[in-house]
């Protein structure tokens, strides 16, 4: 069974990955600050990328005078079965070993410099790195830049603050363990490792106190009463460190020699000799390793608690982003029918009023039909000299007797003409709102957002149905002002009283009088209330004309042609049309891995944590 330092490692990994693809839920950071891990804090010089090296028993960190670490690394081991080979593999190169170590440390410059530049500069963005090995323990560290009194180069004068605000950030977390690192050659109360560990933990609970260059102090002196305790009392134990010489590092001595010769020196000496079995690297990498342990087995039930509430934001993030695409035929078929029927929804949500837009379909009926039948110029039409000149011209050469049916019947015939520019605007009004409802629709469609090329196929059917609805609609309605045109209603005319003299016969009414102004207003005042009539008409049936032509049909048909389409299509042209972006793919593939991974983690830290 997995320990809880490994599962602890992946867990973080899980989070680091989310971060990489974007997602924000407070929980993953709160998860983060949720698992305890070790901060590797000293000056510059102290000795800290030694240590680190020698729990881990590989040349891997670059080297250099002045600030050499100026990204956080967040280095996380898994100790590995005996006889497998060693390996490393960086956060930002996934699935890429690195089994050759000096190619890490390149790694390491080379990923420093893509964010700093080739400058002094530092960033508090961190490279992640795993190492695999037999010959390490289940442990977390972070190795942070050396703090440091004065700036250098081209550093700005603000690098000491700014390095100092940078530790400052991992080590003031109350789960935060500090490996303190502090040369012995040096007096400890200037120590800016101790320094700054008393300011963010004054008990010295969280504080592991460690002393590098143990062999270079002067002849005749020690540091025992900074070992034993007495100079500075931390709650958990100092542990002394032997690295290697510069001479050793020059002559690439194996690190598995370096330790051995670091056993012999404190076995052999003749001041620490009797704490040689609490000194040491190995003995520190084991210590921390247990300690964090046991930090861990004591926060389990809020580490579960986090875990949890970030298993509950993965499902919903995975909802979200939707689950992965079957690749056999009739399961995408079903999806895109499922697709296209949750786009369908929200369109006659639009219409029938459960969302914003259909309303606008009645404004262009109650407002801007009346409107524009309004503003027909039927007052310039019906006026006395176009009357005249209508009504003297479908005389021809015989006057009309008693009422001039023709020119009646052109009168209205030409005024009618004018209703077919309202009755088109009305359809072409209508369109443009029942295309702005699809456009909409297909934009609010969670589910669609996820495949761009169904989601523009969908929109171009649907606008290629109510192009067809429209051209529909604008037949039926110049029919409807056609009709009126060619038959109109003979009761109308029956009920208008005849042009009569008082006591006289129509038969002997004088000529001239037909042609009187007054006899031309009574036709012009004639035809307006005819006008008025067919008006009061039109405005009720346009509107039902263009609602069964184009509203209906786009509520029961709009994607009935595209369903025809769809279904004769092959597995390959399906598979075309649920293609995703490459991005939201491997979002949706990392989300799930890290689900998948919590819910693992969760049920092995809780019976991990049964095994007391």
């Amino acid at each position: 069974m997995e320990s809880l330092i490994g599962l602890v490692n992946r867990i973080q990994m899980a989070c680091t990955a989310l971060g990489d693809y974007g997602a924000t839920n407070n929980s993953f950071s709160s998860l983060w600050d949720q698992l305890p891990s070790v901060a590797v804090v000293g000056g510059q010089s102290s000795g800290k990328s030694s240590v680190l090296e020698s729990m881990v028993g590989r040349d891997f960190l670059p080297r250099g005078s002045g600030i050499v670490t100026r990204r956080p690394l967040v280095l996380q081991l898994h100790k590995t079965d005996e006889g497998q080979q060693e390996y490393a593999e960086f956060g930002h190169l996934p699935r890429t070993p690195f089994t050759d170590f000096s190619l890490v440390q390149k790694e390491i410059q080379d990923e420093t410099d893509r964010i700093t530049g080739k400058t002094r500069q530092i960033s508090p963005v961190p490279i992640h790195l795993s190492i695999y090995s037999p010959n390490v323990v289940n442990l977390t560290l972070i190795d942070l830049p050396g703090l440091t009194k004065v700036a250098v180069e081209e550093q700005p004068e603000s690098v000491v603050k700014d390095i100092e605000d940078m530790v400052r950030s991992y080590v003031e977390k109350p789960n935060c363990i500090i490996l303190a690192i502090s040369p012995a050659n040096q007096d400890i109360a200037t120590s800016d490792a101790i320094k700054l560990s008393r300011e963010v933990d004054p008990t010295g609970e969280r504080t592991f106190g460690v002393l590098t260059k143990l062999d270079l102090m002067d002849k005749g002196t020690n540091a025992l009463d900074v070992l034993e305790g007495r100079a500075y009392r931390l709650q958990q134990p100092w542990v002394g460190i032997v690295n290697r010489s510069q001479a050793d590092i020059n002559k690439n001595v194996d690190m598995i020699y370096a330790r051995r010769k670091e056993r012999e020196y404190f076995a052999s000496s003749p001041d620490y000799g009797h704490l040689a079995s609490k000194m040491g690297s190995e003995y520190l990498a084991k210590l921390l390793s247990k300690h964090l342990e046991s930090v861990i087995r004591a926060k389990i039930p809020g580490i579960i608690s986090v875990i949890n509430k970030s298993i509950d934001e993965l499902e919903s993030e995975m909802d979200h982003l939707g689950r992965p695409i079957s690749v056999d035929a009739g399961a995408q078929l079903y999806t895109i029918l499922e697709l296209c029927r949750a786009f369908d929804k929200i369109f006659k949500e639009h219409l029938d009023g459960g969302r914003p837009g259909g309303y606008r379909i009645y404004g262009v009926f109650d407002n801007q039909l009346p409107a524009a039948l309004r503003k027909l110029p039927f007052d310039r039409y019906l006026s006395m000299q176009n009357v005249r000149k209508i009504v003297s011209e479908a005389d021809g050469y015989q006057p009309h007797l008693i009422a001039p049916e023709q020119g009646y019947r052109r009168l209205i015939e030409g005024a009618l003409n004018y209703f077919r520019g309202p009755a088109e605007a009305s359809v072409d009004a209508v369109h443009v709102v029942l295309k702005e409802l699809v456009r909409k629709s297909v934009g609010e469609c969670q589910e669609l957002k996820r495949f761009p090329s169904l989601q523009s196929k969908i929109a171009a059917a649907s606008y290629e149905a109510l192009e067809k609805y429209r051209e529909e609609g604008r037949k039926t309605v110049l029919r409807l002002v056609d009709m009126e045109a060619n038959y109109l209603t003979v009761d109308f005319f029956r009920k208008l009283p005849q042009e009569v003299e008082k006591g006289g016969n129509p038969a002997t009414t004088p000529a001239v009088d037909r042609y009187a102004e007054g006899h031309f207003r009574r036709i012009a005042s004639n035809v307006s209330s005819y006008i008025n009539m067919v008006t009061d008409t039109l405005r009720n049936t346009i509107p039902k004309a263009v609602v069964y032509c184009q509203v209906k049909e786009a509520k029961q048909s709009l994607l009935n042609y595209f369903y025809t389409q769809i279904g004769k299509k092959e597995g390959k042209d399906l598979g075309e049309l649920l293609d995703e972006d490459p991005a939201l793919m491997g979002k949706r593939e990392q989300c799930a891995k890290s689900l998948q991974l919590y819910k693992k983690a969760r049920d092995e830290i809780e019976s991990i944590s049964l095994v007391r």
